[in-house]
């Protein structure tokens, strides 16, 4: 698994909304590639895999984290949000590249 594109709606994390803590669900196909690209390399913490998106005009580097509903959850910066002025509840478009260790 090198790249994907997907759309999907952002979230807040309830155990961290008043921190605004705002991320997307990976859907359910592009996670279990994640996760089987990422099964013959060195293990990261709490199962994340390094990854580059873009949502728009906007590119960075963060990690992707395993649910216990199998799917990845992607965070989406605070600024990000700003910039492309998206919000909970919005679907976006989202091109994700993971990165080699």
């Amino acid at each position: 698994m090198d790249f994907c594109e997907f759309s999907a709606e952002l979230w807040i994390w309830d155990a961290r909304k008043e921190d605004g803590w705002t991320f997307l669900s990976v859907p359910t196909e592009e996670s279990e590639e994640i996760r089987a690209y990422s099964a013959s390399r060195p293990q990261a913490g709490f199962g994340s895999v390094r990854v580059s998106v873009t949502i728009g005009g906007s590119t960075w580097q963060t990690s992707v984290f395993p649910g216990e509903d199998g799917e990845y959850a992607l965070p989406i910066k605070n600024s990000v949000c700003r910039t492309e002025g998206i919000e909970a509840g919005d679907v976006v478009t989202v091109q994700l590249h993971v990165i080699e260790r």
